[in-house]
């Protein structure tokens, strides 16, 4: 596809679905025929050290389209949708001026909204973050999670309780502000210099199950157990508080066996998948690709086509007065 000048707007893709419904494999596919790069949206794949268990693009898929914002922080640190926001941005904008596209692609819902939508600004209380912290690590994430459900149950549905930095943040807002966390969300829109077009897999419930289960068990073949034993010193970090390594740090202090691990690995993505699309149902501008297991090929190639269209439609085209 022709490259755009910088004056004339580009146009991002969004790819959005639930895990380890073939968001990757479409986004490549996508940059491929758009002549473009990916920028990831998924808020564990920015960590090093942790390419099995957070499912990073192999190196042979970033050899088909290159992919930003992938291994690039070490697990210690703390990073947020509001520095995604930040970081994602600049590298869309650019995409977009030099190749009339760009592609993001991720599972993470407020990192997706952070970039196409960008954030309110919320309150902060470091040293109420700090107390909160402490108190996840000594009473465990149960009390604080039950504590933001009588504040923001609409927010509670939606997210993943899983996070602990999630769930420490959201409540901190609460308590500061006195108001719901989600209240904040308030669906102003910042300006972004480049049109967007969103689309959607959405597998049915059988294949996803299966995709889910048949992943896992792939992850542990690949040696997931080993990369979550290197990972042991850093057990405590944020990133590492999530669905996969939890379980499997459960199974090392002996609590677990490996195999009633994985199948909580299981149970636990696949909870985790019903809350990213419950969030991403909610946009009316994803247009969604269903699927089964017969029609999966089918549906991905839908996706491509739609998508080449509708950018090839508003490539150049004038930005909407914000």
């Amino acid at each position: 596809m022709a490259q755009r000048g910088a004056l004339q707007p580009g146009v991002v893709v969004s790819v959005v679905g639930p895990t380890a419904s073939g968001k990757t494999e479409l986004a490549i596919a996508l940059a491929q025929t758009l002549g473009t790069e990916i920028v990831n949206a998924d808020a564990r794949q920015v960590f090093r050290g942790m390419p099995i268990g957070t499912a990073q693009p192999t190196a042979e898929e970033r050899a088909a389209a290159p992919h930003h914002l992938v291994d690039v922080l070490e697990p210690t640190k703390l990073y947020s949708a509001g520095t995604f926001e930040e970081d994602a941005v600049p590298l869309l904008s650019q995409l977009c001026s030099t190749r009339g596209a760009a592609v993001l692609a991720g599972g993470s819902g407020m990192y997706v909204k952070a970039a196409l939508q960008g954030l309110d600004a919320l309150p902060a209380d470091t040293t109420l973050r700090g107390q909160l912290n402490d108190q996840v690590r000594t009473e465990g994430l149960a009390p604080l999670l039950a504590r933001l459900e009588q504040l923001d149950p609409a927010h509670v549905a939606a997210m993943d309780t899983s996070n602990p930095q999630r769930v420490v943040r959201a409540l901190e807002v609460c308590i500061v502000s006195g108001r719901p966390f989600s209240s904040f969300h308030s669906g102003t829109v910042k300006h972004r210099p480049w049109h967007v077009v969103s689309v959607g897999l959405d597998p049915d419930r059988t294949e996803l199950r299966a995709r889910i289960a048949r992943r896992a068990h792939a992850m542990m073949a690949a040696g997931w157990l080993d990369e979550t034993k290197a990972l042991l010193p850093h057990r405590d970090a944020n990133a590492l508080n999530t669905v996969g390594y939890k379980e499997l740090f459960q199974h090392l202090d002996g609590t677990l066996s490996l195999e009633e691990a994985v199948e909580l690995v299981i149970t636990r993505t696949r909870q985790f998948a019903k809350r990213q699309m419950t969030w991403f149902k909610k946009d009316p501008s994803t247009t969604w690709f269903a699927y089964d297991a017969s029609t999966r090929e089918e549906a991905m190639k839908r996706a491509v086509d739609h998508a080449t269209q509708q950018v090839q439609r508003l490539q150049g085209q004038p930005l909407p007065l914000s």
